[in-house]
């Protein structure tokens, strides 16, 4: 498998499979943070998830009604905010170098997709 950078509006994400340590890339046209292997798959089974548990959401909720869920593994701590159909997200390493990213709603769903064909994790 060679290198791999997705990116779209607002968001990117790549994938590195012969780099030495930070095999993964996220962020958005302003900033990005290199990832190890393990820190980008808990950043796609994560961000899956809580994409997961907002579709899920959205027959709970009134049209107008916000809501904010998060998901945490030893590396990183997710949390996406928003409206089911549109949600912003928040990335904090735990680790090392410690980190702090986020989305806007309107990347979110290219992002989303993007780290769905990763195929890393």
């Amino acid at each position: 498998m060679e290198r791999v950078i997705k990116s779209g509006a607002g968001w990117r994400i790549g994938w590195n499979p012969h780099a030495p340590e930070f095999k993964g890339l996220v962020g958005t046209d302003d900033w990005a943070i290199e990832l190890t292997e393990a820190e980008l798959n808990d950043f796609c089974r994560l961000f899956a998830q809580l994409a997961d548990t907002m579709k899920h959401m959205a027959a709970e909720l009134m049209d107008e009604e916000k809501i904010a869920c998060e998901a945490e593994s030893d590396l990183l701590w997710l949390e996406v905010e928003g409206y089911p159909h549109a949600y912003s997200l928040r990335l904090i390493l735990n680790t090392g170098r410690c980190a702090e990213g986020s989305w806007d709603d309107s990347a979110v769903p290219g992002l989303l997709q993007a780290a769905g064909m990763l195929k890393v994790f």
